[in-house]
């Protein structure tokens, strides 16, 4: 949810202007890569999807997320899958961002034998996302849930993956969306509490700050009165019941959901935040959740900040923002590690959890 107040108008410029930057040393072993499109009824359009993949080494090899602030990570693009059937995790973004962004991830996942899909949300990705937007999880939920389906119907992708092995990942707002497609339910007057008590977080800040993206330009929007939200809708059930294991990284409306929902949660679930416990902000601060889910472990990345699940930023990213007005608080960790240290750790404790989670031996 953080992401968004600042990295809005950065990505509006950014995008104007992409350059092919690579990111770790080397392609992301093994690693293909595919976009397609995926009808969304509820929304009555295509989603945008990517999909990563076990590949043969083979084919061209394009840096996914390269842009004028973020490296962006090589993969093989549309190269030949290889033989076998693999577990499908389904990737949710966080708020303002995009699903490109978290090919360091995605790449990794599929290298180590996972088919990981991810959407970009309409509503709330990059250059396309309002305050009014942001709450309506339940659209969230459903193109999580949508892909799952497309992907288990095609025949292609159907044959290759493990129907009985399926998981979810989310950052920040596609964290709340994953949790909620785990069973949580979130509750509309907590989080409309919440933003009373701490009108300074992020998503608060968002909410009352009049401005959005739309066709990748800044508008012009109203406040958004949380509790003009509806309710039904907000507080409904979007437990999909395909889902066996639930990784959830520095998640959003920590405050928000129903306790009596997360102790009926009966798939295992693994969270992460990113930070120290005394540094790690309210609005994300996740190990009290973690206790109230019979089946969930909870770790800290520690000296890392909510940023640091970004890519890595680019060469000149710092001088660019500064060129735009910006401050480079999208390049900052918390500590003397780099954020490439950080994400080996991010992607260690990530495997290992959906290893662990959905049985998957190495």
């Amino acid at each position: 949810m953080k992401i968004k107040v600042i990295i809005g108008s950065l990505i509006l410029i950014a995008g104007l202007s992409v350059q092919s930057h690579a990111g770790d040393p080397g392609v992301s072993k093994g690693a293909g890569v595919r976009d397609i499109k995926v009808t969304s009824p509820a929304r009555d359009r295509d989603l945008d999807v990517t999909v990563w993949y076990p590949a043969a080494a083979s084919g061209d090899i394009v840096p996914v997320g390269a842009d004028r602030i973020f490296q962006g990570t090589d993969a093989f693009a549309d190269a030949p899958m290889r033989p076998g059937t693999y577990p499908l995790v389904v990737f949710s973004h966080g708020s303002g961002a995009s699903i490109h962004k978290m090919a360091w991830l995605a790449g990794k996942l599929a290298g180590k034998g996972f088919i990981v899909a991810g959407p970009d949300h309409p509503g709330t990705t990059s250059g396309d996302s309002t305050p009014e937007d942001t709450p309506k999880l339940w659209q969230r939920t459903d193109d999580l849930s949508n892909v799952i389906s497309a992907l288990l119907a095609d025949p292609d992708w159907g044959k290759v993956i493990a129907a009985d092995r399926i998981g979810v990942l989310g950052f920040s707002l596609g964290g709340a969306a994953a949790l909620e497609l785990a069973g949580a339910r979130a509750d509309l007057e907590a989080y409309a509490r919440y933003c009373e008590t701490y009108p300074d977080m992020a998503d608060c800040v968002w909410f009352a700050g009049g401005r959005g993206y739309r066709n990748r330009e800044a508008i012009e929007v109203a406040k958004l009165d949380l509790r003009s939200v509806d309710k039904a809708r907000f507080e409904q059930s979007n437990l999909d019941p395909r889902v066996r294991a639930t990784v959830l990284v520095d998640p959003s409306l920590t405050l928000a959901f129903d306790e009596a929902s997360l102790a009926g949660i009966r798939s295992s679930l693994h969270f992460i935040n990113l930070g120290d416990p005394e540094t790690v902000p309210v609005s994300v601060k996740a190990d009290r959740l973690a206790g109230l889910v019979p089946q969930a472990t909870h770790s800290w990345i520690r000296d890392a900040v909510h940023f640091s699940f970004l890519p890595v930023c680019a060469d000149g990213a710092h001088e660019f923002m500064q060129l735009v007005g910006e401050t480079d608080t999208l390049c900052t960790d918390g500590s003397d590690r780099t954020r490439i240290e950080l994400h080996e750790e991010l992607e260690r404790n990530v495997t290992d959890a959906f290893q662990r989670m959905l049985e998957v031996r190495n």
